[in-house]
């Protein structure tokens, strides 16, 4: 059976990812399998170069086919911030709720109407002595005055989705996933790898 190394050290993303490969006839590891693999420096200005970088890395390191992901969130009123640094937008030691206690600043007295916004992702698999193949999904939405639900993650409690009524953290991971924009990517790169192992 082939392997795929998951280019992340994020848990939430791993499970997500898992959860959408499931049934392909792929092993499915991770950076703890291979300790050795060293993760590159998220350092270009798209989330495309970012994921095709670290998917990139992860296949030289480890000989096997690797996939990485970069996603974020991007704020029509912020000029597209935080983009690329969605992660590490409160900076590089601060935490998921740090980057929504900074959001919320940077939109405070912003009218509702025009905190638009959209979660992006890119999604990249590296197969070594092939080439690199990319996806990217989207999905729009807007960014509330306080946070709403328990579940996902990151920008998940204030980012809100007009068709379902709520935010990603209000949602079933199962609803979100289906028209999330890691979600979308991942069915999507699921095709890709069903053509690939074929």
């Amino acid at each position: 059976m082939k392997k795929i190394i998951l280019a992340t050290g994020n848990r939430h993303k791993v499970s997500e990812i898992k959860a959408l490969l499931k049934g392909l006839p792929l092993k499915i590891l991770t950076l703890e399998d291979y300790p050795g693999a060293v993760m590159p420096e998220e350092d270009r200005p798209t989330f495309s170069g970012n994921a095709v970088k670290k998917a990139e890395a992860v296949a030289r390191a480890t000989g096997e086919m690797a996939l990485a992901d970069d996603s974020g969130l991007e704020v029509d009123f912020l000029d597209g911030r935080p983009g690329v640094l969605s992660a590490r937008y409160a900076g590089e030691d601060q935490d998921h709720e740090a980057n929504n206690c900074l959001l919320l600043k940077e939109l405070l007295n912003v009218p509702q109407k025009e905190r638009t916004a959209s979660f992006r992702c890119a999604i990249a698999v590296a197969v070594p002595g092939d080439q690199t193949y990319l996806v990217e999904e989207s999905c729009t939405g807007s960014i509330l005055q306080s946070r709403r639900g328990e579940g996902g993650f990151g920008y998940d409690p204030l980012f809100y989705y007009e068709p379902a009524g709520a935010t990603f953290a209000e949602m079933p991971a199962e609803e979100k996933n289906m028209v999330s924009h890691r979600g979308k990517a991942l069915r999507r790169t699921r095709e890709l790898l069903e053509r690939l192992l074929t």
